[in-house]
């Protein structure tokens, strides 16, 4: 699997696979990332999510994107089966850049990234979802991306 580290060009932002040297500046993106989308306060979630990242047998993977050394942004992907294609692409499940980050080519450097590992890896696609209203994010993603024409929908657990 790739991780090795990419730079976008001309913006100075290093991106590379999260490691343990990480955690502290990993856990306070992430958390700054579930108060944006108002998830409540778990240091238990939180704790989860960054013992996956370190858990080769485990579907999802991290990056950071770096200033000047210092985190300033976040991006959590996985690899997913494409069956009517037969082949698989990588789904960006959360990318999260810091508010005195934004607008300076973190997000931009972050999905360049998960597009070289795509190729990286063979992968046909990166896909993710964000919300309708999320409009500065929309506006880098209607710049870089395709929007599609598909609907999501979210099917609860039938009752025990």
């Amino acid at each position: 699997m790739s991780s090795e580290v990419g730079t976008a060009a001309d913006s100075g932002v290093v991106v590379r696979a999260v490691s343990e040297e990480d955690r502290a500046s990993w856990r306070a993106l992430y958390r700054g990332y579930r108060d944006f989308y108002k998830a409540p306060h778990s240091d238990e979630a939180i704790d989860t999510v960054w013992s996956w990242l370190h858990d080769e047998g485990h579907e999802t993977r991290g990056l950071v994107a770096l200033v000047d050394g210092v985190p300033l942004g976040l991006a959590h992907y996985r690899t997913f089966a494409r069956p009517l294609s037969a082949s698989h692409g990588i789904y960006l499940d959360d990318l999260f850049t810091s508010s005195e980050a934004r607008g300076h080519g973190v997000a931009s450097a972050l999905l360049t990234r998960l597009a070289e590992i795509a190729r990286d890896e063979n992968a046909t696609v990166v896909r993710w979802i964000t919300a309708g209203d999320n409009a500065t994010a929309r506006s880098l993603y209607d710049r870089v991306s395709n929007q599609t024409p598909w609907v999501t929908y979210d099917l609860a657990p039938a009752a025990q």
